[in-house]
């Protein structure tokens, strides 16, 4: 009994002095509660103190307890040994209040013990070793295994959650990962890399160390197991067929098997996935992997079909990547050959040699090429009139030439033949008509009507293309041949090509043009000799002679031209900062008729510059400044002396940067601001620019405070090159505006330095905004002075009045009769 109340003794001291004493949060009336505890806490914790309303004196503990729960009289509820919530999670127990005759007075009411876990047990794996077994070029991600872990830990806690990895894999080539497991599922595939690479002629066989770690895998102190897995690569019979070739307009019963295709596995579902969208998809393909062609083929329509055999699960989802199927159609002789044309025309020249090529008669047949199906012969079998003789012509079997086979053809003979070539492959005949047309030789030259066009006078400024002459030749051969065609050109006195000679095709008339410009100063006078031939060539015996040339005197007429400049603009560069006075170009100008020329500016809008109306050089005639224009452009005018005439080109001057202008703000800071009173150093920021050219450097600025006392109440620091900020150093500042000059130097050559003013208002604050009273602000009265104004205005308005009041009474006095005076009493 001793040892009872000192072990009660202990327990409330321990619960005491743990907090455990306090009323309400570990001590209560009897009723129904749950309470959670860690598994593996250490024996003896007080769990709760009940109290005990009179008549009841004691307590009574019954239901799972398992020998682990007990209750003392005076209400402590604990536990003897430590919890394991894998043998029990929950325990149920009844708690009852009892009188001192031991008869229950109040309850029994429901007690709940949820076991919290810890992490007290290791993943393990099902087996120590697993075997499995993979096709070579099967689809990656799709598991083709699973290893499986359990831990007795609470599934629904980081202490039961599984993390798979890979830890090995033998062989390691290249150090490539081949296969690949789900973290959570423990489901292995093979990674991208081990779908292309596998290869069981290579490695039939790997094996891999794979762990698993509870809590996740994300903390350093979970526990591990590891277990092994053999996995055996199989040869993928998955795999495109060779090609198929099948005979076009095949008279055998369709559908007709043309190859097959096989998944590793049974149970796939095939389909065919016609890759160019036929209006007819002509093969289909069956259950067993069997693609057939469904109808006949034909060649000449389409000779290869290409298309993709896929095969997927019971999900429809594919098992692994389609296959291409290739299929030729081959070619029979089912086409005759064709004439190309309904008549062929060939033309020769009477006076052809024996043996000359005359033409190439070409035919066509649809059978495949370079076949014994398209491969065509071709014979003459028929000549039509036989004049002089039959067989005046001959083709040559295979390549289809038609030659001359017997004596010189002559145009009265006969001036037209028609043939009949027999075109045949193998099986088919075809006959086709030529038509050989005689034409005349070329052995008349052309003739001028006359030999001498004579003199003509022209302007130097007569139009281009305008026509100033008209020559005639004939030819006697036959009319509208290449015999008889006249082609005239200039073979004389016209070296810068400025005529032209367009030919009339019905009369052969030859209309000489202008094609260039006539220049007086160059070319007064042109002696020019025509010639005029035939696009044929003569025959040997014939040659040109006087016959076929003639001449003709142009005069040209000078016309005052104006000065000519050798370009339209003319550019030059100088630095802004050149002195005035620098020359900074030069233009000219040339008077056709060789007058002097006067130069002079126009359009010089800001009179920089001026130009020496004899030399045309320019000189600069007061300070540029690139920021005001970077290219300054003025028009130069070249007038002739002694004449009216003048022209005008561009003179373009390009300004170079110096570093002439100092750093400024890049905009006007207005508003800058700080709540007073300031509660903390605070900082604003600000930009600066620079008018100088910028475009080939960025800005680099420093920044410092215009004056040595301000250093105690701010600062300045660089951001960049181009951004600062002000800050404040403390927080003793005036309710004012305080101006706070800022010194920037560009760190040019040379460099330049500006100061600027931000002008920093400390204000009071609402609402995040500067607020300042009515009365402190410029311009703005106060009460007192709004009241004072509006009295003051009162009074000058009744005095107004006043004054208006008895000047009234006064006329009335002064003007009795006035209609608005009355009498006075007597």
């Amino acid at each position: 009994m001793a040892s009872v109340r000192l072990h009660s003794l202990c327990l409330l001291t321990l619960y005491l002095t743990s907090g455990h004493g306090q009323e309400g949060k570990f001590s209560g009336p009897l009723k129904p509660m749950t309470f959670s505890i860690f598994e593996g806490e250490e024996p003896s914790q007080i769990i709760f103190q009940f109290k005990a309303n009179p008549p009841a004196v004691a307590f009574e503990l019954s239901g799972e307890t398992d020998g682990i729960f007990t209750i003392e009289k005076d209400g402590l509820l604990y536990h003897t040994q430590a919890l394991d919530r894998e043998t029990r999670a929950v325990h149920h127990l009844q708690l009852a209040a009892l009188d001192s005759h031991g008869t229950i007075v109040e309850g029994p009411v429901p007690i709940t013990i949820e076991v919290k876990d810890i992490n007290d047990n290791r993943p393990m794996f099902l087996q120590t070793k697993y075997e499995g077994s993979v096709r070579q070029n099967s689809r990656p991600g799709k598991p083709f295994m699973y290893v499986n872990a359990t831990d007795l830990d609470d599934p629904a806690t980081p202490n039961g959650q599984l993390f798979y990895q890979i830890a090995i894999q033998l062989p390691s080539i290249n150090n490539v990962m081949y296969f690949q497991i789900n973290n959570k599922t423990g489901a292995i595939s093979l990674t991208r890399e081990g779908a292309l690479e596998l290869d069981p002629v290579k490695n039939p066989f790997y094996n891999l160390v794979v762990s698993v770690k509870d809590m996740g895998g994300q903390s350093e102190n979970s526990f591990i197991d590891t277990t092994s897995v053999d996995i055996i690569v199989r040869e993928n019979i998955w795999k495109a067929p060779e090609p198929v070739e099948i005979a076009e307009n095949s008279t055998d019963p369709h559908p007709i098997k043309i190859t097959q295709v096989q998944w590793n596995d049974p149970g796939a579902l095939y389909s065919l996935v016609d890759k160019e969208k036929l209006p007819q998809f002509p093969f289909s393909i069956d259950q067993e992997g069997n693609i057939y062609v469904t109808q006949p083929l034909d060649r000449e329509e389409k000779d290869a079909y290409v298309f993709f055999a896929t095969a997927k699960d019971e999900t429809g989802k594919l098992l692994s990547y389609p296959l291409d199927v290739h299929v030729k159609v081959t070619d029979i002789n089912d086409n005759p050959p064709t004439c190309l044309s309904t008549m062929t025309i060939f033309e020769v020249q009477e006076n052809e040699k024996l043996g000359n090529f005359i033409g190439t008669f070409i035919a066509h047949d649809m059978d495949e090429a370079n076949t014994a199906n398209s491969i065509l012969k071709y014979k003459l079998v028929d000549q039509s009139p036989k004049v002089p003789s039959d067989g005046l012509f001959l083709i040559q079997e295979y390549e289809g030439k038609v030659q001359l086979a017997k004596h010189s053809l002559k145009k009265q003979d006969n001036p037209q033949y028609n043939l009949t070539i027999e075109v045949s492959d193998k099986d088919f005949m075809t006959l086709c008509p030529v038509q050989v047309n005689i034409i005349d030789i070329n052995d008349q030259i052309p003739i001028f009507e006359r030999s001498d066009y004579g003199d003509k006078t022209l302007p130097e400024d007569t139009a281009i293309g305008s026509t100033i002459l008209i020559i005639q030749a004939t030819d006697a051969d036959e009319a509208f041949t290449g015999s008889s065609r006249i082609l005239y050109k200039v073979v004389q006195g016209d070296a810068e090509g400025r005529l032209e000679i367009d030919t009339d095709p019905q009369t052969n008339a030859g209309y000489v043009k202008i094609k260039k410009p006539l220049d007086f100063e160059t070319e007064p006078v042109m002696n020019i000799v025509f010639k005029a031939e035939n696009p044929e060539p003569l025959v040997d015996s014939v040659e040109y002679n006087a016959s076929s040339f003639a001449s003709f005197n142009l005069t040209v007429t000078d016309v005052n031209e104006a000065p000519v400049f050798p370009q339209k603009i003319f550019q030059a560069e100088v630095s802004e900062d050149a002195a005035t006075g620098t020359k900074v170009g030069n233009v000219s100008a040339r008077d056709p008729e060789g007058l002097a020329v006067s130069y002079s500016l126009r359009d010089n809008k800001r009179g920089w510059l001026k130009i020496d109306s004899v030399t045309g050089e320019i000189f600069s005639t007061a300070p540029l400044d690139r920021e005001t224009e970077s290219v300054y452009r003025v028009q130069v005018v070249a007038t002739e002396i002694g004449g009216s005439l003048s022209s005008t080109a561009y003179f373009h001057l390009a300004l170079r940067d110096v570093n002439d202008n100092p750093p400024r703000l890049a905009k006007e800071y207005t508003g800058l601001f700080f709540c007073h009173p300031l509660s903390a150093p605070g900082s604003l920021i600000f930009e600066a620019t620079d008018d100088d050219q910028q475009s080939l450097w960025r800005p680099q600025f420093t920044f410092a405070l215009g004056r040595e006392s301000l250093q105690s109440d701010w600062e300045v620091s660089k951001i960049n090159g181009t951004h600062a900020r002000l800050s404040t150093k403390h927080t003793r500042f005036e309710e004012k505006v305080y101006e706070v000059p800022v010194r920037v130097n560009d760190g040019g050559r040379p460099p330049m330095e500006g100061t600027v003013s931000l002008s920093v208002t400390f204000c009071q604050c609402v609402e995040g905004s500067c607020f300042r009273p009515a009365g402190s602000q410029d311009g703005i009265p106060t009460v007192g002075m709004a009241v004072g104004i509006l009295l003051t205005t009162f009074l000058v308005i009744g005095i107004i009045l006043a004054v208006v009041f008895i000047r009234i009474k006064k006329d009335k006095v002064e003007n009795p009769q006035s209609p608005d005076a009355r009498p006075l009493k007597s």
